[in-house]
């Protein structure tokens, strides 16, 4: 009980986070500095970007040593988390920088997943371990999908992930390892958003975009697994980004359309492309997790009832944003169409 009171106390909390930004800040700063950012991954513009320049993609290389290594040292519970978070990191970053197939980028989220789960089996039916499976590959691949503005992504982890450390230490059933592996997390991606946040200097790419998704669920997974919150919370966390890749997705299969090629039609994307901007669309959608985030930490520990009472209000509440910003697509699309007729 002293040991689990000091990986607690203010102190070693306050010291995780301020290693992990400083680690990841530094890391950045020197692959800028050498030119090696340049070289190890770059983005080039295409007609399907939000951005005119080319950018390096080497966000993951701050953010992944931090978020494994602090499993390692102060969350062995989570070792598995962290060498399967190391293993997608470098399969990403051959993708980065020379392509793969999707069945090869796909056959290694699954190998992640599904040893992860299997290792770790929650005590629930068969069937329900592999439908959050599924989930988990989902959440992989869409945090990747919903890595395209500037300040997005980062932004998005440090909110979620410092909402699972919150909730892993107020939990009736605390876990303080789950806290201080998504406070060093939550810190790497703050020290990344330095570099990040607009105008961009340094991009994700999907060595550190897989790897946030990837950690996102399988800490949801952990958690759960451990008691410290109930199925929803995860999913409510990140409900943002969950709720604009589904539906996007949606949309583009029920239009015939191949849902693994590049596009501009997110939710983020059209609220960049329609004026809010980079920046703007980044405050948007901060507000939007911070208010989703202090939704599902009021609701843990309320009646089974209540809880998912919230989350369905808080699914109608997206509905509603989801239709604002579809409103001003569409009055954007028409006055365009209006301009190219004068």
């Amino acid at each position: 009980m002293q040991m689990q009171d000091s990986l607690m106390s203010p102190w070693t909390l306050s010291l995780v986070a301020g290693v992990a930004v400083c680690a990841c800040a530094a890391i950045l700063y020197l692959l800028l500095k050498t030119g090696l950012a340049w070289r190890l991954a770059t983005d080039i513009p295409n007609d399907r970007s939000l951005h005119v320049r080319p950018t390096p993609r080497v966000g993951g290389w701050g953010i992944v040593p931090v978020a494994v290594v602090a499993m390692l040292l102060i969350a062995p519970s989570l070792w598995f988390v962290g060498l399967a978070t190391a293993f997608l990191a470098a399969v990403s970053q051959v993708d980065d920088r020379r392509g793969l197939p999707a069945r090869v980028r796909f056959a290694a989220h699954l190998i992640a997943v599904v040893a992860f789960v299997a290792l770790f089996p929650a005590a629930a039916p068969w069937w329900v371990l592999v439908v959050l499976a599924f989930l988990m590959i989902w959440l992989v691949n869409l945090y990747n999908f919903m890595d395209g503005a500037d300040g997005l992504a980062g932004g998005m982890a440090l909110f979620g992930f410092a909402g699972y450390a919150a909730a892993a230490l107020l939990s009736d059933h605390p876990m303080p390892e789950l806290a201080l592996a998504s406070l060093a997390i939550a810190g790497a991606a703050l020290g990344f958003l330095f570099f990040n946040f607009h105008p961009a200097r340094i991009f994700l790419g999907d060595a550190g975009s897989i790897s946030l998704g990837y950690l996102a669920g399988a800490l949801g997974y952990w958690g759960w697994r451990g008691g410290a919150w109930p199925v929803w919370f995860p999913a409510l966390v990140f409900s943002p980004f969950i709720a604009d890749a589904s539906v996007t997705l949606a949309r583009r299969l029920a239009r015939g359309e191949k849902f693994w090629q590049a596009h501009r039609e997110h939710y983020y994307q059209r609220m960049v492309r329609s004026g809010v901007g980079h920046a703007g669309t980044a405050w948007v959608w901060y507000a939007v997790m911070v208010a989703g985030i202090a939704l599902a930490l009021f609701a843990l520990g309320r009646s089974t009832a209540t809880q998912w009472g919230i989350v369905a209000g808080w699914a109608g509440v997206l509905v509603v944003v989801g239709s604002i910003v579809d409103l001003r697509w569409r009055r954007f699309q028409s006055t365009l169409c209006k301009q190219s007729e004068v």
